[in-house]
């Protein structure tokens, strides 16, 4: 007997050495604690003894839940739960708490034992994970919502934009087609200046036919009226086609076309004729080879017009024998169209500037410097380019525009 006494009194202190163990009586009263308890709670033993368990209770447990760990207590069954306790100073502790009831002989509830192990480390890093977590869901959402919202702002941005790039853009083409009907302004200054020139002879020689046509009605001599009313009609019908070929040529083409780089250069040729002839001024023109190109036939003899007349202006102080050469050949796809004159070239300062719009070293009254612009775009507009360069008697521009075989 005295041996199975010395071993419970060794378990009874390896549990108490272990544990956090206290025993109260039947109505809570702290009948005996031991030293983990006390050094845990904070409270001396004398403290402790005689003393409600209620004495470490924490105001913030709810109240049902120590009904429920008395009715499961005095129900003589064994309760098991994590426990959130205050020290004497304050201080939140958590024990994971196992209550057994202890029986009489008769059955009765005598007293209860705790057992409690410390886990309030465990709980306030499980807590602070929890906080860390609720934070990062937190920080998530918000950073959700900013992404949305910045989602929101940049198609806003991207709308409002796309907005600006579209008035831009109508803008600019507003103000190509200003240009452009500039351009054709100035063409038309041109070409009413070529009319005059080709109209002048043949008014002259309707003047003296009609003069004609009368003596021959006063005199009644018929076969003569016929004639001369026959040379009458023959000068009108010129004139009419002169005037026809220029409104050909501001015909607005509504699509492009396939045509020949050749026909454009001799309509532009016919355009600047009577100027050209005014100021004396030869022009050499050669097929090497050529194809067809899409494009509009109209715009570029009206490119060809600007680069007639500038080489008509750079060659007006030139005394000696004034000539501009016109080339057309075939090279690596494009249709080339050479156009050079004898003016003395483009200063090299000035080289890069001259596609510039309303770049001009004319004087006011001459030029608004936008026909060298008009060219380039109307060149462009054909996917094709333009390029100047000089050579040993004057400037040369080239025009390549891609052509197409149909064969």
């Amino acid at each position: 007997m005295d041996d199975i006494k010395t071993r419970f009194r060794q378990y009874q202190d390896a549990i108490e050495a272990s544990n956090i163990v206290s025993k109260t009586d039947i109505n809570g009263i702290i009948t005996f604690v031991n030293d983990e308890f006390c050094k845990i709670s904070g409270f001396s033993r004398e403290e402790l003894i005689g003393a409600n368990h209620n004495i470490v209770r924490h105001p913030d447990v709810p109240k049902k839940t120590f009904k429920i760990l008395w009715d499961t207590i005095l129900a003589k069954k064994v309760h098991k739960s994590i426990v959130r306790n205050l020290t004497k100073d304050g201080k939140d502790i958590y024990l994971n708490t196992t209550i057994i009831p202890i029986l009489d002989p008769n059955g009765e509830i005598e007293e209860f034992v705790a057992i409690r192990h410390n886990v309030t480390d465990v709980i306030n890093l499980n807590n602070e994970l929890l906080k860390t977590k609720i934070e990062l869901e937190d920080l998530n959402q918000n950073l959700e919502n900013r992404v949305k919202e910045q989602t929101a702002e940049l198609l806003n941005l991207n709308q409002n934009l796309q907005c600006l790039v579209e008035a831009e853009i109508k803008k600019n083409e507003e103000k190509t087609q200003m240009l452009f009907f500039q351009s054709r302004l100035a063409s038309m200054g041109e070409m009413i200046a070529n009319i005059a020139h080709q109209w002048r002879q043949p008014l002259n020689e309707l003047s003296i036919m009609l003069f004609r046509l009368k003596e021959a009605f006063l005199a009644q001599n018929m076969s003569k009226f016929q004639t001369d009313y026959e040379d009458s009609k023959r000068i009108i019908k010129n004139m009419s086609q002169t005037i026809e070929d220029f409104r050909n040529f501001f015909a607005i083409n509504r699509e492009k076309e396939y045509f020949l780089p050749s026909i454009a250069v001799k309509d532009a040729m016919k355009m600047v004729q009577g100027t050209y002839e005014k100021e004396n001024i030869s022009i050499d023109f050669s097929i090497k080879d050529e194809s067809e190109i899409l494009g509009f036939n109209s715009q570029l003899s009206q490119a060809l017009i600007i680069l007639l007349s500038n080489a008509k202006d750079a060659m007006k102080d030139v005394n000696n024998e004034k000539t501009v050469t016109i080339s057309i050949y075939k090279e690596n796809k494009f249709v080339v169209i050479a156009v050079g004159d004898n003016g003395g070239g483009i200063k090299d300062e000035i080289m890069d500037k001259i596609f510039e719009p309303y770049f001009t070293t004319k004087h006011p009254s001459s030029g608004t410097g936008i026909g060298l612009y008009m060219l380039k775009m109307i060149i462009e507009n054909m996917n094709g380019k333009v390029s100047v360069k000089n050579d040993k008697f004057g400037a040369c521009f080239t025009i390549k525009i891609p052509y197409t075989d149909k064969g």
